[in-house]
Parts: structure tokens; C-alpha cells; sequence
């Protein structure tokens, strides 16, 4: 074999055989996937400034939303640019940074999934018991139940990958792979089949009540249109979510084992890093208040003395 074919060309016989691909096709890859890791920071950053600083925007929604965006800001920041070095002909950072990269986004993506049945029952309860809303979902039980959602997906993605992490490159055929090999059943039940079965259930729920609301408008306690338009906003979040996730969930399903390697298929790995970047998208859509801390940032008028004090609803 031509060593220039080899990974490693020293280790003639253990060395992985360089992949090709179409030089326009990698282009196109690496282009699109560096302009989205770049946007999910900046748009994502945008999101936890804006939450964080203006103190009208301290509420237990937002905490969830803040805590969505931390999640797509690793994401963008680690995830999507790893991906892109998954995608070269071999893989020279070692056994151990690889998977050390898959433990980080199996924890950072599937956080995504946890935070949107957070978004999806707090939206139950705001739209189905309005009355209790304010008592059942304070501020400090929504940031113990963001904590516990953490970790939740540390604990998740140690037990998922605890084979890989204590001898890395077990999976490895050869020199200048990053292979790991995880169980389907648990990934999909865990990180797709619960969590996306109660958000829709609860979010069906949510549908059904507004909808008999809007139509009964002489019933003694109806809801805010602040809650129902933050929940058709938080609805398209979760309709996004899906859209970018199922496809990936849907091919995992078809075998007993997922083997994660340089080969997997990269159209419904973009759909699954694209969704990060979704989010913040949709908020400057929705969200005024987003539109409008946004332009302080980008003016600096957050460097005013009491620009938390800002008004920005």
C-alpha cells in the first residue's frame, strides 16, 4: 500500500487507510460548519448576556432558557468544531481526546433534550394551573431542577461511555480512528423515547387547554396572553427540536448498536448541531425583549451604570 494512503505511514501495519472525499464537497462541509459553530456562540452569548444582566429578565422561564443557551454555547464552542475534525481522512489527537470529546457532547447535546421538557412543564403548569404557576414554579426550584438537569447528563454520559473513557481506543481497528461504541437501546431510551414522549404529551396538553380557552372566553380564569404567546414561542423551540433530532434518532433506531466514528452520517449530524443555533433565531423572531437587550449590547449601553435597570419588556 502507498504510504501516502496511511495515517501513520511509520506503523505500516497497524495504520488506518486516509478516506477521501470530493475536495469541493470538504469545503462546502467545513465552510457551512465553521459559519454555524460561529453563530451559535455569538447568538447564544447574546441570549446568556441578555438573561443575566437585565433583572427584568430574571424569571424561572428565562432560568431555563439561560440554562438552553449555556448548553448550545458548548455546543458551539466544542461540539461543532470537533465534528469538523471527525470529518478529516484520520484522527491525530489521540485515543484519549477522543473520548474525551464524545464524554463533553454527550453531555452538552442531550442537556439540550433535558432542558426542553423543563421548558415543556413549565409551560404545562403555566397554561393548565395558572392559579398555582407562581407558587409551584419559583425561581429556586427552577435553578435545583437546571442543576439536577447537569447532572443528569454527566451521570448519563459517564455510564454511556464508561467503557471508552477507561480504556480509550478499545473500538479503535486502527491507528488514527476515533471510534467509540455505545448501547442503541439505552441512548434512545434515555436521550430520546422519555424525554420526547413528555414533551409531547405535555405540550398536547398545552394545546388542547389553550385552544378550549380561546374559544370559551367567559370562563372565570383564563390565562395570560403573556403565557400563550411565550408558549406558541416555546412551542416552535420544541417543534425545531424535533425536527432536528428525529432524523438522527430514526436512523439510530434501525440497529441494536450505534457505532459513532468519522463516518457517520453528516446530514443528520448538521441537523442535530444546527438546532443550537436554531434557538437564539427564534427568540429574535418572538422576543422583543431579545431584540431589544440585544441593542444595548451591541451599542455598549450595558457598560452604563444601572443599565440592569434597564426596561427591556
Amino acid at each position: 500500500m502507498d504510504e501516502a494512503e496511511l495515517c501513520f505511514p511509520q506503523l505500516l501495519n497497524t495504520s488506518c487507510k486516509k478516506h477521501t472525499r470530493p475536495h469541493s464537497e470538504s469545503m462546502l462541509i467545513y465552510i457551512l460548519l465553521s459559519f454555524i459553530s460561529l453563530l451559535t456562540v455569538v447568538l447564544n452569548l447574546l441570549v446568556i448576556i441578555s438573561i443575566s444582566h437585565f433583572r427584568q429578565l430574571h424569571t424561572p422561564t428565562n432560568s431555563i432558557i439561560l440554562s438552553l443557551a449555556v448548553s448550545d454555547v458548548l455546543v458551539g464552542l466544542f461540539v461543532i468544531p470537533f465534528q469538523t475534525l471527525l470529518m478529516e481522512p484520520c484522527w491525530f489527537l489521540g485515543d484519549l481526546m477522543c473520548s474525551l470529546w464524545f464524554f463533553l457532547a454527550f453531555i452538552t447535546v442531550p442537556s439540550s433534550e433535558v432542558n426542553m421538557v423543563l421548558i415543556s412543564v413549565d409551560r404545562y403548569v403555566a397554561i393548565c394551573d395558572p392559579l398555582h404557576y407562581s407558587t409551584r414554579i419559583t425561581q429556586k426550584r427552577v435553578q435545583i431542577c437546571v442543576l439536577l438537569c447537569w447532572i443528569y447528563c454527566v451521570f448519563y454520559s459517564f455510564v454511556l461511555l464508561y467503557d471508552n473513557l477507561n480504556q480509550p481506543g478499545r473500538y479503535n481497528s486502527c491507528y488514527g480512528q476515533c471510534v467509540i461504541n455505545i448501547s442503541g437501546a439505552v441512548h434512545i431510551v434515555l436521550a430520546f423515547i422519555i424525554p420526547v414522549s413528555t414533551i409531547i404529551i405535555l405540550y398536547v396538553r398545552v394545546f388542547v387547554v389553550a385552544v378550549s380557552q380561546a374559544r370559551a372566553r367567559s370562563v372565570t380564569v383564563t390565562v395570560k396572553k403573556s403565557e400563550l404567546k411565550a408558549a406558541r414561542t416555546l412551542g416552535v423551540v420544541v417543534a425545531v427540536f424535533l425536527m432536528c433530532y428525529c432524523p438522527f434518532y430514526c436512523v439510530s433506531l434501525s440497529r441494536s448498536d450505534i457505532t459513532m466514528a468519522s463516518s457517520t452520517n453528516t446530514f443528520i449530524n448538521l441537523l442535530v448541531l444546527l438546532n443550537s443555533c436554531m434557538n437564539p433565531v427564534i427568540y429574535a423572531f418572538f422576543y422583543p425583549w431579545f431584540r431589544k437587550s440585544v441593542k444595548l449590547i451591541v451599542t455598549l449601553q450595558i457598560l452604563q451604570p444601572q443599565s440592569s435597570q434597564a426596561n427591556v419588556l
